[in-house]
């Protein structure tokens, strides 16, 4: 088997499920010497000859080329951990308040403290915490 052909078997499926919103096209025994064309949604296309490369060495030179770096992934997947994680809450997350959640206490902003729990922060006799 060709290193190309191998490249195709093991690392193409690899590469269309890790790219579900690419759409990538595979055509064999088109010219003597095999490539890789990648197409770039400015119009700009690349040609990667893969001749005398084993299919480790096709990977590498393809994510070197179309690839992410990976700071860039490594970012991309931080900024989606903060994103999603469920127990933050402000204006920029899907919870405004601590309060949305339930058996949490409801805001003070919008709900009356009733007597007893007022009560105990100011005994009989006080008007201030400090004093």
């Amino acid at each position: 088997m060709h290193w190309t052909a191998e490249f195709l078997f093991w690392h193409f499926p690899q590469i269309q499920y890790k790219n579900p919103g690419v759409q990538m096209v595979m055509m064999k025994n088109l010219t003597p010497s095999p490539f890789i064309k990648c197409y770039f949604d400015d119009g700009e296309s690349v040609l990667i000859d893969t001749w005398g490369k084993d299919r480790f060495q096709i990977y590498e030179h393809l994510n070197q080329v179309v690839g992410k770096s990976r700071a860039t992934l490594e970012a991309e997947a931080v900024a989606k951990q903060k994103k999603q994680n469920e127990a933050n809450f402000g204006s920029s997350y899907s919870r405004q308040c601590i309060c949305e959640i339930p058996g949490q206490v409801p805001c003070s902003a919008y709900s009356v403290q009733a007597k007893e729990e007022f009560s105990k922060l100011f005994p009989k006799g006080k008007t201030s915490v400090l004093v």
